[in-house]
């Protein structure tokens, strides 16, 4: 059954007139998910929707201008959809229920974006550039995504490229990013390669104890069914059967963005992400994701997909973050 019917047996929405929208949810536990403690969900969607949520029983009323009140019904109706497909509904949840809508009607209940399923979570595109992301991780052989910090770049190609490693789909998983320095010498920090590399590979690991827990991923490193390695390491080789990432491109050269994409082999897919507004590279001009997108985007195989702040999905601060500076840099 689909997740968009099961939710109509739980989730009943029935239009009263022009400004009043009802909703009765059947599920209880599925209630006080998109209620909230304290009502707290509710409180934030009125305010995010200008609308007014009035709270009794298993019903919920929504009051105010005629596109209001679908707008808040639509955002509802997604949180339904989440929680039956997540059991799971957190704050971001409701910010991207209210944010994502678009062409708004009543017949055009907005539905979650691509889904992700790993053993921990399930992960679900929040923005329609998010849901593009990840069908061109599940369908292209190379994928470039550029963007800011917080759009999921490295946290959903990881989920993919994991999901597809556990279903046998591929072989080995192979996570890379350029080791560059930030105030100190790789040569300065003690141990051998494997720790003076870790530190620069710490969201990577971060992202794949979320999405899969611990042991499972250490045994698959052990295995070497997940490979976490510097780019230098890649030069010679050519993958087969395998995912590679090439985490925070924008601190790699052309050539070496060029290097990687080359290495590609049968049953492969290569993902290049990177954010053009956050090169450590000491001379910037040398960073070569920007050239190689340019270099590379008028062959049909690769997709090249450009986030901006609309498609951050961490702290709503982050998005204002990111503007704030925008305005800064396109001034100088």
């Amino acid at each position: 059954m689909s997740q968009i019917s099961k939710t109509d047996q739980k989730l009943l929405v029935k239009k009263i007139d022009k400004q009043t929208i009802n909703i009765q949810i059947f599920d209880n536990d599925m209630l006080a998910s998109i209620v909230g403690e304290f009502n707290k969900n509710l409180i934030e969607i009125e305010k995010l929707t200008n609308s007014k949520i009035f709270f009794r029983g298993n019903s919920l009323t929504i009051k105010g201008d005629s596109e209001v009140v679908i707008k808040t019904a639509n955002a509802i109706k997604f949180l339904g959809n989440k929680y039956i497909l997540t059991n799971l509904i957190d704050s971001n949840d409701i910010i991207h229920s209210v944010k994502n809508e678009k062409d708004l009607s009543e017949t055009n209940i907005h539905p979650l974006g691509e889904l992700i399923k790993t053993p921990k979570q399930s992960v679900i595109a929040r923005s329609k550039k998010q849901s593009e992301y990840i069908k061109a991780l599940k369908n292209n052989q190379i994928i470039m995504a550029l963007g800011p910090a917080g759009t999921g770049k490295s946290f959903l190609a990881v989920s993919v490229a994991i999901t597809m490693l556990m279903e046998k789909k591929i072989d080995r998983v192979i996570l890379s990013r350029p080791a560059v320095e930030a105030g100190e010498k790789l040569g300065f920090l003690p141990g051998d390669m494997k720790e003076k590399v870790d530190p620069y590979l710490r969201p990577l690991y971060d992202a794949l104890y979320d999405l899969f827990g611990f042991e499972k991923i250490q045994k698959k490193i052990e295995t070497g069914e997940i490979e976490i390695a510097p780019l230098a390491f890649m030069r010679g080789r050519t993958l087969k059967n395998s995912f590679a990432i090439l985490d925070e491109a924008q601190n790699a050269t052309s050539t070496q963005i060029k290097m990687f994409l080359t290495r590609i082999g049968e049953n492969s897919k290569l993902v290049v992400n990177g954010d053009p507004s956050q090169i450590d590279l000491l001379n910037k001009s040398h960073s070569g994701l920007i050239k190689s997108k340019k270099i590379l985007e008028k062959i049909k195989e690769i997709k090249i997909l450009e986030f901006d702040h609309k498609d951050v999905v961490r702290h709503p601060l982050v998005s204002k973050i990111i503007q704030a500076y925008q305005k800064v840099d396109d001034k100088n």
